[in-house]
């Protein structure tokens, strides 16, 4: 099981955003309760950096969205005042989730004191004061730091969910190895801390109707590496259902090819080749190309 964080209220969506520019609470209550119903464990809330009217904006999207369901919110931007006013109005669905703590030296601090006091849980966003880091190794040494601050402050291991950046596949793949090799370090690192990813960034730049192929595979790499926790697109019935353990044949598949076995594409159904094709993109082993899935 993966808990899964729907991502589609979000104010760069095109309809979505005017709705939050224009206080019009139909489209995103419509969103809220669409995604509720797909099965979402938490409602991801993105205002961006929202410089005007950011605590105003996401104090009256808390209240919108908790006048038509109960579920608890990820809170997601960069202005800390914004941040606050939404943990303040956070009243139902249980403890929101402040999306996100960076390991910037000018907003670790200011970002977890937000957290104890209005005891929320964290994402620990790997991106330190020299931007992303380069491999695994800068992850773990961000990690650490992170993880060591938020506990001085009183927070446990258990309200921290790390996120090491999941890169695009268009971008470079080492990056994104980095990313899936660190969901195997978390544990050791630092015990009881969760992990999660942005799912849709591996896809980024990819075709529209190509990029659910991408984010299906990449869930199930994460996922055998000890994934616990996703923001990702509510609305792909086929990767709700992944989170919800469906399809463990494809989860072997994926686990067989990341462990170096040959297999016969050409002997897969229709849809195991076209997971299997994805991995050995997402893997290196295959250079990406918008043709990938044809082989």
């Amino acid at each position: 099981m993966i808990v899964t964080i729907a991502e589609s209220i979000n104010i760069m969506s095109k309809t979505i955003g005017p709705a939050m520019k224009e206080r019009n609470p139909g489209p995103i209550q419509e969103m809220a309760k669409a995604e509720a119903a797909a099965g979402a464990d938490f409602l991801d809330v993105n205002i961006g950096p929202a410089r005007k009217d950011g605590a105003e904006l996401m104090r009256w999207l808390v209240e919108t969205i908790h006048a038509v369901v109960d579920l608890p919110l990820s809170l997601d931007t960069t202005n800390l005042e914004a941040m606050e006013a939404g943990l303040q109005a956070h009243t139902k669905g249980g403890r929101p989730l402040v999306n996100s703590v960076s390991c910037q030296a000018d907003r670790m601090d200011a970002g977890i004191a937000l957290v104890k006091k209005y005891n929320a849980l964290m994402v620990g966003l790997l991106w330190g004061s020299d931007g992303m880091p380069r491999d695994v190794n800068e992850r773990a040494a961000l990690a650490v730091d992170l993880i060591y601050r938020a506990n001085e402050a009183g927070i446990s291991n258990e309200d921290i969910f790390v996120d090491p950046i999941a890169t695009p596949i268009m971008g470079e793949i080492n990056q994104l190895l980095a990313c899936t090799e660190f969901m195997q370090m978390l544990g050791e690192i630092a015990p009881g801390c969760r992990s999660i990813v942005g799912l849709s960034n591996v896809s980024n730049g990819a075709p529209a109707e190509l990029r659910p192929h991408l984010n299906r595979a990449y869930l199930l790499m994460l996922h055998r590496n000890g994934l616990y926790s996703a923001i990702l697109d509510a609305y792909d019935k086929e990767i709700m259902a992944l989170c919800r353990g469906a399809h463990p044949e494809l989860s072997d598949l994926a686990g067989r090819i990341m462990d170096g076995a040959a297999v016969d594409i050409a002997g897969l159904s229709p849809v195991e080749r076209n997971y299997a094709r994805s991995v050995n993109v997402l893997t290196g082993r295959v250079l990406y190309s918008n043709s990938w899935l044809e082989g």
